[in-house]
């Protein structure tokens, strides 16, 4: 009876199978943590989106039934046949994009400024930029309220555009000069040894490159200018009303799966625009603009 023996191949490989389990054993709680996670943030996200899809069309709706007994159109039709309904889009859908161009002139200079000049003052005013999202701005709405008052830009579609501005100037300034700063040097100074103008060198290398990231820019400017509710409720309201303004309007006068309804109707252009451009946005241009340095 001969005894056991291991090959040099096996002795070499019994350590690497070791760490190989090891390895395994500390990743386990790491999966579980990230599996739990994604659960959550699924749940904490599309959780609300289907409770809105089956409020919408609910007719009879009790606790603690998981689904509605009876199912009805008679919210959208609600919403629908209200008369101010349609007014009310083709003010958004004229304001918004009229905001956007306003900002994009306004900001895109400012961004490239940003990202190819050192000035003083330049990380202070980048971080002024940022404040005006980083906090509740119906403050800020009702100082505004004031001087509109003195200037008689209140009830005006020039009130709403300033206020919508501001709802767009973090966008349309940190991610385009992000995406600016990215453009190296060196191609623009080969461009211009080459014999190039300014102007060619801008539009033949920096602004392709750094389309991409301008193209996001527009894309959020363009919904939080269509999205904004708080201001243009402020200013605008009772003589012009947007869809977002007019869903306070609706809401009041009817049950709550009115707003869902309209919720389901304001996400509509969010969903397109974010699903056309989530290949830059997941790419990270989102995430380099706000880490301009």
């Amino acid at each position: 009876m001969t005894a056991a023996t291991s090959t040099p191949a096996q002795t070499a490989s019994a350590p690497v199978t070791a760490r190989v389990r090891r390895k395994q054993r500390r990743s386990l709680p790491a999966r579980l943590a990230f599996w739990a996670t994604a659960v959550f943030m699924a749940v904490f996200m599309l959780g609300p989106l289907v409770w809105l899809a089956i409020d919408a069309f609910a007719g009879v709706w009790t606790y603690p039934d998981l689904l509605p007994s009876t199912w009805t159109l008679n919210w959208w039709s609600h919403v629908f046949g209200d008369n101010t309904l349609m007014p009310a889009i083709e003010v958004s859908l004229i304001l918004s994009p009229i905001v956007t161009v306003v900002s994009m002139v306004i900001c895109l200079p400012a961004a490239y400024a940003f990202a190819r000049l050192k000035f003083p003052g330049r990380q202070i005013i980048l971080i002024m930029i940022f404040a005006t999202n980083a906090f509740p701005k119906m403050g800020l709405f009702i100082s505004l309220a004031s001087l509109f008052y003195a200037l008689n830009l209140m009830g005006t579609y020039t009130g709403i555009i300033i206020v919508q501005l501001i709802g767009t100037i973090v966008f349309m300034t940190w991610i385009p000069a992000a995406a600016f700063a990215a453009v190296p040097p060196s191609l623009e100074e080969a461009a211009r040894d080459a014999g190039a103008g300014w102007l060619r060198t801008f539009f033949r290398i920096t602004f392709p490159i750094a389309a991409p990231g301008i193209l996001v820019a527009i894309i959020l400017s363009f919904l939080a200018a269509f999205d904004e509710a708080q201001g243009t409720f402020l200013v605008g309201a009772p003589q012009i009303n947007t869809m977002p303004t007019e869903m306070y309007n609706l809401i009041g006068h009817y049950p709550g799966q009115v707003s869902a309804v309209f919720s389901i109707l304001l996400s509509i252009p969010s969903v397109l625009l974010m699903l056309a451009v989530r290949r830059h946005v997941m790419g990270g241009a989102l995430a380099e603009g706000f880490q301009l340095r």
